[in-house]
């Protein structure tokens, strides 16, 4: 009893209304799917020949005509009563190239330049309040004799011959799906369309060559450290015609003796002996821009933070600057000469400690003393 055939519509999971190209996608799904040189089940060869079947005849407008109105028995007819029981398929490359055209190589088309990186550094005080530097960058650029062109100055490029100028050479071949064209970049002129005969001597004929540029860059105020910044179309020239890529800079920031930097804020150290913390004075403390007069109060602890407002760095983003903190720290002396050591001493003893004094080192009994 012979096998009842699958209906063609059913075979590729499409409607009878289906369009020629959701057709054609169902096919390009299914075919992927079930070819044996990638499915590995055993009815992956029946089902992958009665999906190249159905394509065959829906695809084609006269084919599918004759099938919808007289069915598999139209189909036949039309090819001789053969059937297509002599379907053969080769490699999963070969339908693959088949359906999808071929193409063994890409043509030349612009290509964006490499993007370039550059580690920058920065003084403390250029990275608070900005600057403009020159900055040497190496990279690819045009080729300065013949700008590019390729071609020696003088001469000209010549358009391919093989190819008409196109780039691209078109084979039309005879497949199980119909006439397919087979579209290849031209092995003469590389997809290029065209051909150097008298290459430029400096770079070659690859129109490029390694140079040295210098660009003035400004540097926003607030910039701190391990800040990236982009700047756009400064990278490698493109090939073919195509877009430069972009200069990336990683920003270092030297340290500063004096601050340490916390976002927009500064920190400050101010060391204060034992008598200034005490009794209070006026110091003198750095800033970005010079320095100020700080009043400290009687009393003062080590830890203690005086605030500064507005005297730090610039706001990356806004306007307006951070603070300064102004952070006590009260230094115990280490060399002190016989006088002084006799007034701490009465120091002590007026803060009621002169009794514990002969059973204590001199450091201890000043801590002592500081409470």
């Amino acid at each position: 009893m012979p096998k009842t055939k699958t209906d063609y519509f059913d075979a590729l999971g499409v409607s009878k209304s289906a369009t020629p190209e959701e057709i054609k996608k169902a096919f390009r799904r299914l075919a992927m799917k079930y070819h044996p040189d990638r499915n590995k089940s055993k009815d992956a060869e029946e089902r992958f020949k009665a999906i190249n079947e159905a394509y065959e005849v829906l695809s084609d407008p006269e084919r599918r005509a004759l099938y919808e109105r007289f069915g598999h028995a139209g189909v036949e007819a039309a090819v001789g009563g053969q059937g297509f029981e002599g379907f053969t398929f080769g490699g999963f490359g070969d339908i693959f190239d088949a359906f999808f055209g071929g193409t063994t190589g890409r043509r030349a088309v612009p290509r964006r330049g490499a993007d370039l990186r550059l580690r920058m550094s920065l003084t403390f005080e250029e990275a608070a309040f900005g600057c403009e530097k020159t900055v040497e960058v190496e990279g690819v650029e045009l080729c300065s004799r013949c700008k590019g062109q390729r071609a020696e100055p003088g001469t000209k490029p010549e358009g391919c011959g093989n190819c008409g100028g196109s780039g691209e050479v078109r084979r039309v071949q005879q497949s199980v799906f119909g006439r397919f064209v087979n579209v290849a970049t031209c092995d003469r002129c590389r997809g290029e369309g065209r051909v150097i005969s008298h290459p430029c001597r400096a770079c070659r004929g690859r129109g490029q060559e390694k140079r040295t540029r210098r660009l003035e860059i400004k540097f926003p105020a607030g910039i701190d450290e391990g800040a990236q910044m982009r700047l756009a179309g400064e990278g490698d020239v493109g090939d073919f015609g195509g877009p430069r890529g972009n200069l990336f800079l990683l920003i270092a920031v030297k340290a500063d003796k004096r601050f340490q930097r916390d976002g927009d804020d500064l920190i400050h150290q101010l060391e204060l002996d034992i008598a200034q913390a005490a009794l209070g004075a006026e110091v003198e403390v750095p800033l970005l821009e010079g320095t100020e007069t700080l009043r400290i109060p009687a009393g003062t602890q080590s830890g203690e933070v005086f605030v500064l407002r507005g005297r730090g760095v610039a706001h990356l983003r806004g306007s307006g600057r951070g603070d300064l903190l102004v952070r006590a720290q009260v230094i115990t002396p280490k060399d002190l000469s016989p006088h002084q050591k006799e007034l701490l001493a009465e120091l002590a003893d007026s803060l009621g400690t002169a009794g514990s004094l002969a059973d204590k080192g001199l450091l201890n009994r000043i801590k002592d003393a500081l409470g």
